[in-house]
């Protein structure tokens, strides 16, 4: 009996051992890398285009990499940040060619946006969004945006500071998030003549999804509708503060969703925040004021024709 517990205490002292070893090399490794895949690319470039690439730069990217003392996209210290994540900063994406993403190629550029693979290999951690889904003609806007002469965008010798992700992240970026697929084909952008359908693309692109279903840890960015608690809310994003600000429940539920909103009332807190004049919106969740009317409508109607999930949330208010 004795010479079996001995062994049983070696083999459990080895997987320890074992264990121990590999979180120091992962702490030690970093976030992993990958083989970058060569794609040909050229992003299109437009007038039209550039206003839509500010248009959408502005919802998707301008919250996280605007900086209030450059007035540009050099980056911050992501406040809103989960602290198991680390201590996290967004990067210059300025067109500046020593800090910022000026000697990056379109064909990098899309790469990383599509795939979550930098040009150097690096992954880029779950807090950078990922447009798997986005439409081709959409990503060429972004693109040509960040490649203007907006002013947000001009080269500035902002320096990066590094991130500091947690042990955590980088078991993560091991496990549960890792580099999305090239699409296999051309997405195309759905247009107003088609509500539902434009709706559910930007319900998705947009990641609004990701914020209003059960948790981003189980969120599936490749099929959205996979998520758990899909719109349903009760996640647990940030503010500035560090404090849990649970987000509400988008199904039409009529009890607990948005059944008995009206589509009116969808667009008032979409666009401005306010419902019947009273404030309906607080950080991290902003108003989207360059949406169209036709666009978040489009995504209540959408919102309308998913399945309705019974689910309380209580609004988080501090004082």
């Amino acid at each position: 009996m004795k010479k079996v517990l001995k062994i049983l205490v070696f083999g459990i002292g080895i997987i320890a051992i074992v264990i121990i070893a590999t979180l120091i090399t992962i702490n030690f490794s970093g976030i992993p890398s990958y083989e970058v895949e060569k794609i040909d690319y050229t992003a299109k470039s437009s007038p039209e285009l550039i206003v839509r690439g500010k248009k959408l730069t502005m919802m998707l990217c301008a919250q996280c990499h605007m900086n209030s003392e450059t007035r540009k996209l050099t980056g911050k210290r992501m406040l809103d940040a989960p602290p198991e994540f680390g201590e996290i900063f967004s990067q210059n994406i300025t067109q500046d060619k020593t800090y910022g993403i000026g000697n990056w190629t379109d064909a990098e550029l899309l790469y990383l946006f599509r795939t979550g693979i930098k040009k150097d290999g690096v992954y880029s951690p779950p807090y950078m969004a990922k447009m798997p889904n986005m439409a081709d003609e959409d990503l060429d806007a972004i693109i040509a945006f960040l490649k203007s002469d907006d002013p947000m965008v001009n080269a500035s010798a902002t320096p990066d500071t590094p991130s500091k992700p947690s042990l955590l992240t980088k078991i993560l970026c091991r496990i549960a998030f890792k580099p999305l697929p090239l699409p296999s084909k051309k997405i195309e952008l759905p247009t107003t003549a088609e509500p539902i359908k434009l709706g559910k693309y930007l319900a998705h692109n947009l990641e609004c999804f990701s914020c209003h279903s059960a948790d981003f840890k189980t969120n599936n960015f490749l099929n959205p509708e996979l998520s758990e608690g899909y719109f349903a809310g009760g996640n647990k994003p940030l503010d500035e503060q560090g404090r849990v600000m649970l987000t509400p429940n988008l199904t039409p539920d009529k009890a607990t969703g948005i059944g008995n909103w009206s589509k009116a009332d969808f667009i008032q807190v979409v666009k401005h925040g306010i419902k019947k004049g009273e404030k309906a919106m607080v950080f991290p969740m902003m108003p989207y004021t360059q949406l169209s009317d036709e666009e978040a409508g489009a995504i209540f109607d959408y919102l309308q024709t998913i399945p309705a999930i019974n689910n309380k949330v209580n609004r988080s208010i501090y004082d």
